[in-house]
């Protein structure tokens, strides 16, 4: 008699596993994520060179870790530029890249854009499951791709998409999408728990035995997450979101996880509007900044840091007189609950009282950034707002603002600054500890310590 495959819980939320089920899971304490996962017993390799023992390759003999070669991996670029700040600099070879996001994201777009550019030097293929070939076909002429050199394939199976890739001996491969591949000696539909934990596993160990970057595409839950288990997650070594600015044609691309670079990169694409085609944005300042000619109160400038780079963003607030006890404040792209405290802060230490007003405050352009550094040009911006004081728009602040009214210093200041000369401002408020001790041709500074001292700052631009 055979033996029945080994019955488990899996946690959708942290990965981990139990032997039975249970309402909570003990390791996260999230409700209602264990589902039941059945172990299959004997699960076949694909025909050739493919062994699914582990996940780094095949087992090697035990060495000292002085002895292990240092050599850098050798990236290759996307030919997309903020594809590659993301990354950290390219594609790792061997590496698998999830990329999630939501229906019409662009992730189709990008990926199908990638690897025709790649594909003039680089074997490539692309496995969808759930488009026909002739509809890649008919979006690659859309986005006027050249695609002579792409190699495409309409398969779900997982085996006989491992043994496609090793005949052909290419070395990037897209899988659009993760949630349509399954495995044929494993039980369950495609997209559950069983199938995508299989999926994943195959595809990985692959990927690291032969040296072949993947591009996973994933769907995603409606709050923003991968959809199945977590474990999926833990097995890739860059986990990518890419998201859509509300209200604009522009994508935001952050990377949640990466084994070879930062996680703290953005990049900007622009997806044009005449055929859909993503475009890299390489100076998103320029968007960001796109203000009226009139200037208006409550209206300030704002220096963030991103990764690796500066970005302009423009703050508004408004604020008004409430007929209610209690008054309304909205924060769109911004922290609410900093919103508040900063509030407090300017009562207390700016002598300036706004709690019973209603305030809105808006970060112009989409993004949704938690950076503390705009602290100050958002109090400013508050300030100018609630006393109908225009701010002319070659001025821009940066800076931490504590709870004791102290300004506190940001990283990369001096980089915050040449960007903003760049960009043709004349004058800017920043924490004293941030001052260059050289500053940038045509711009002013102000340091300042305290809260106090940025106030009197934007009195003295009156004078």
């Amino acid at each position: 008699m055979a033996k029945k495959d080994k019955a488990i819980f899996l946690c959708n939320e942290c990965g981990d596993t139990f032997s039975k089920w249970q309402g909570q899971c003990e390791s996260c304490g999230a409700w209602n994520t264990l589902n039941e996962f059945k172990e299959p017993k004997g699960i076949k390799s694909p025909k050739g060179p493919v062994s699914l023992k582990g996940y780094a390759g095949a087992k090697e003999s035990v060495q000292k870790l002085s002895d292990v070669r240092l050599d850098e991996l050798p990236r290759f670029s996307t030919q997309n530029s903020e594809f590659d700040r993301v990354l950290g600099g390219g594609i790792v070879p061997g590496s698998v890249i999830l990329l999630a996001g939501t229906p019409g994201a662009g992730k189709s777009t990008l990926t199908l854009q990638t690897l025709c550019e790649l594909s003039h030097n680089i074997p490539a293929i692309y496995f969808s499951g759930e488009e026909s070939l002739s509809q890649i076909a008919m979006r690659a002429a859309r986005l006027k791709l050249v695609t002579e050199h792409l190699d495409i394939a309409a398969e779900t199976d997982v085996l006989a998409v491992l043994t496609m890739i090793n005949e052909l001996k290419v070395k990037i491969v897209v899988i659009d999408s993760l949630q349509s591949m399954y495995h044929p000696d494993v039980q369950g539909v495609p997209g559950g728990v069983t199938q995508l934990k299989e999926c994943a596993h195959a595809l990985t160990q692959y990927a690291k035995q032969n040296g072949v970057a993947m591009i996973v595409i994933c769907h995603t839950t409606k709050d923003g997450g991968v959809a199945g288990p977590r474990v999926v997650e833990h097995i890739a070594d860059v986990m990518m979101h890419l998201l859509v600015m509300e209200g604009s044609r522009f994508r935001e691309l952050r990377s949640q996880k990466n084994r070879f670079g930062s996680i703290n990169e953005l990049g900007i694409l622009a997806m044009m509007p005449d055929n859909g085609y993503l475009r890299a944005v390489t100076d998103p300042s320029a968007i960001f900044l796109n203000r009226s000619r009139k200037p208006h109160p409550g209206s300030m400038v704002a220096a963030l840091w991103e990764g690796s780079r500066s970005m302009l963003v423009e703050l508004q607030s408004l604020v008004v007189e409430s007929s209610q006890g209690n008054p309304r404040r909205l924060a769109v792209g911004l922290d609410q609950n900093r919103l508040n405290m900063l509030v407090a802060i300017l009562l207390r230490h700016g002598n300036l009282a706004i709690f019973d007003q209603e305030l809105y405050v808006n970060l112009v352009g989409g993004l949704k950034i938690s950076d503390p550094s705009t602290d100050l040009p958002l109090i400013l911006s508050m300030v100018s707002s609630f006393q109908d004081r225009v701010i002319p728009q070659d001025w821009l602040a940066f800076g931490e603002v504590g709870l004791s009214g102290e300004i506190r210093a940001v990283p990369s200041g001096l980089e915050r600054i040449k960007q903003a000369a760049q960009q043709g401002f004349l004058h800017c408020i920043c924490p004293k500890a941030n001052t260059p001790k050289k500053l940038p041709t045509g711009i002013t500074v102000y340091p300042v310590d305290t809260l106090v001292e940025a106030i009197d700052a934007l009195d003295a631009m009156r004078e």
